[in-house]
């Protein structure tokens, strides 16, 4: 009976947490249905507007038409509005609302943050907060400083602080629009612009619950195991991403000649860093070599943390996957790390996850490659990139989406919908089914495997 009724609760918890997104890209998608949002001689088709509204809210970034100019800056500012409250979780402002208006937060809403934000404990719920709402200021607008101190002196005071302001936003809450048109092309030799928005980048992608256990380590003196499995999978995949893209693109030679060493180290570092679910390029995305994509869908498809802006199965999934294989090759029955062991209910669930995922990945690849046509000097990468993209909430191109027919339009709604929400929150708001207790267990009997 205790199960079934867990089960009921985490079945109600994700059809409202469900229900709160999909109110967002409808509020999103009147909005940016009003005349004023749209410039003159623009024309939006619903299924259009209603593609940006969903890509902001699920803080992708992949854009059916040029946010710089199809957009007026009610507009953009309406994408921007949503990438926030998408970014940091509607049940955030409702809780900063509550503080506002000096009222106590109920327990369904504290169920709701616990939820949303993937805490262990209905304890933490008020601190984290605290953390998500303090930080999230501290580095946007230690974001907006930094950026108006090189964008100020190229546009003006107006012009400055607004590119300014919107590309600290965009860049920590890893959603991937912009107000250039070209993402960061024209920045690309601006090593300064590059680093700023790469700090905001990891930031914003390293979740608020590794965030409060760094800044409170001088009183702890320890962190937590997800934590250091966070720490340890991110910066793993940054080196060996970092290394790998210098290989495969020759030190980026697609670069103009006469591009110092420095500024292509960082062009790379960048490189490296924007699949991880933020989407502001530096290059043609088109251009780069076939291993380079190769790597960039694999870093799309592991993501950020839990927790944090990012999508993507997170990077605690990877890393426990990844020493439950090590120990298994060494024959070891524990999956140990940081002299830990992991429950096998965590292995269970993070092998649930990217097998569902991989399901997802792959249907959702099957009917575009029925839908979309794949332009000449192309193949199977020019789906899949976009797929993956989507579903990790990354805002990465290869060029499909802006030639998306109406159903590959709706099915990628759907696939960054379901990264940004969570498979598992996903299946738990549709399923009608109740969980059942086994009264009778069957010999357990092996199989070949492999």
């Amino acid at each position: 009976m205790q199960k079934l009724k867990e089960f009921k609760f985490f079945d109600t918890l994700s059809k409202k947490m469900v229900a709160g997104f999909v109110i967002l890209i409808v509020i999103g998608t009147v909005l940016l249905s009003l005349p004023m949002a749209t410039t003159p001689g623009s024309h939006s088709s619903f299924i259009n507007i209603l593609f940006t509204a969903a890509s902001a809210t699920c803080i992708t970034g992949l854009t059916v038409v040029n946010t710089a100019t199809h957009w007026t800056t009610f507009g953009q500012v309406v994408i921007l509005a949503l990438s926030e409250v998408g970014a940091l979780g509607y049940m955030t402002f409702a809780v900063l609302l509550f503080n506002i208006m000096r009222r106590n937060i109920g327990l369904s809403t504290q169920l709701m943050v616990k939820e949303s934000l993937n805490l262990e404990n209905l304890s933490d719920t008020k601190s984290v907060m605290r953390y998500v709402i303090g930080l999230s200021l501290l580095f946007q607008l230690g974001g907006l400083g930094l950026l108006a101190l090189d964008f100020v002196p190229r546009f003006g005071w107006h012009r400055g602080l607004y590119v300014s302001l919107y590309h600290a936003v965009m860049s920590f809450c890893n959603a991937g629009f912009d107000v250039f048109g070209n993402s960061l092309m024209d920045f690309r030799s601006d090593s300064y612009v590059l680093i700023v928005t790469m700090i905001l980048i990891v930031a914003g992608g390293l979740g608020f619950l590794v965030w409060r256990d760094l800044l409170l380590y001088h009183e702890r003196k320890r962190l937590s195991l997800n934590s250091k499995l966070t720490l340890l999978t991110t910066m793993s995949l940054f080196v060996i991403g970092f290394i790998l893209l210098l290989i495969t693109e020759r030190d980026l030679k697609l670069l103009p000649a006469g591009t110092s060493w420095f500024n292509r180290t960082v062009n790379t570092l960048f490189l490296s860093v924007t699949p991880r679910t933020a989407g502001l390029i530096t290059m043609p995305t088109g251009k780069l070599q076939a291993g380079s994509l190769f790597i960039l869908m694999v870093l799309m498809f592991v993501g950020g943390t839990p927790g944090s802006t990012a999508g993507g199965i997170k990077t605690t999934t990877f890393g426990v996957l990844m020493f439950q294989s090590i120990a298994q090759i060494r024959g070891k029955q524990d999956v140990e790390f940081s002299h830990r062991r992991f429950s096998q209910a965590n292995i269970s669930r993070a092998l649930l996850l990217v097998f569902l995922a991989s399901i997802v990945i792959s249907v959702a690849t099957l009917i575009l490659t029925q839908t979309e046509k794949i332009p000449q000097g192309f193949g199977l990468e020019y789906v899949v990139f976009e797929v993956l993209s989507a579903f990790g909430t990354v805002g990465l191109s290869l060029g499909l989406t802006p030639h998306l027919t109406v159903v590959g339009k709706i099915v990628i709604m759907l696939l960054m919908f379901i990264g940004r929400v969570g498979i598992f929150t996903s299946l738990y708001a549709l399923s009608k089914r109740q969980a059942k207790v086994n009264l009778i267990r069957y010999p357990a009997e092996n199989i070949l495997i492999g």
